[in-house]
């Protein structure tokens, strides 16, 4: 009699697990090159400092916002699929009955991972400069380009060299397994392996897209800040919201 009650439980889950782990994948998959499309886009300004420093950076910047800062794109094309991505992936993993990698994977740690970077990221450079309140008197757009980048580099160079390029490696490294895993499901039948193999894939993506952001920064950091006084400290006001720029 104690058994009875369990086999329909059992079912349920059973039922559950099944409804769900695919549509949950697809989820989790179909939002991935979106994000694809908005790091690319992103990380874009960055790398072109390496040719026109700070100035060209915030141009480039200003030209990817007219897809990621619009009233629609920053809505559902960039911050729609930031949460959905790991959300699924979260849900997927606590709906299964045997999750099909470890947590301590190499694509589990860098998506966690990246899911808490960047939505700190998200709050130290969107949400904390919006703030009205003094002294920060919500820096505008036109106020906030690369000499914001440039200002943290030279005020916490330690902790911001960390997080801008800890960041970009974790994402491009969870890029290149995730892309992996998203070819073996649903492209490899059509058009085979993948070329090279696993190790050459992450150093060829870490190289070609973690070292031009890296270099591109370091010509930023050298220029001298091209802000006001007050900007300068506007600009600290708003750092020092962020955990990460606390002391």
């Amino acid at each position: 009699m104690s058994d009875e009650p369990a086999e329909p439980n059992k079912s349920f889950l059973r039922r559950l697990t099944l409804i769900t782990q695919p549509a949950l994948t697809r989820i989790a998959h179909g939002s991935a090159p979106f994000i694809t499309t908005f790091v690319f886009i992103h990380l874009t300004a960055p790398v072109m400092a390496n040719l026109g420093g700070t100035s060209l950076a915030s141009q480039v910047m200003l030209l990817g916002r007219e897809y990621y800062q619009t009233p629609f794109g920053e809505k559902y094309l960039v911050l729609a699929p930031l949460m959905v991505h790991p959300l699924s992936a979260l849900l997927k993993r606590v709906l299964a009955p045997k999750p099909a990698r470890r947590l301590t994977s190499i694509l589990s740690i860098t998506g966690y991972t990246a899911a808490v970077a960047v939505a700190l990221h998200y709050f130290t450079h969107r949400i904390a400069p919006a703030d009205p309140s003094s002294p920060i008197f919500a820096v505008g757009p036109s106020e906030l380009d690369y000499e914001y980048v440039k200002f943290a580099l030279q005020e916490w160079p330690w902790r911001s060299w960390l997080g801008y390029v800890g960041l970009t490696a974790c994402v491009a490294w969870h890029a290149v397994e995730g892309m992996t895993v998203i070819w073996n499901t649903w492209l490899r039948p059509q058009l085979g392996s993948l070329p090279g193999t696993k190790r050459s894939r992450t150093l060829g993506v870490l190289v070609a897209g973690v070292l031009p952001v890296a270099t591109g920064m370091f010509f930023m950091w050298r220029e001298p800040l091209m802000v006001f006084a007050s900007h300068a400290e506007r600009f600290k006001a708003a750092f020092t919201q962020s955990p990460m720029y606390w002391y």
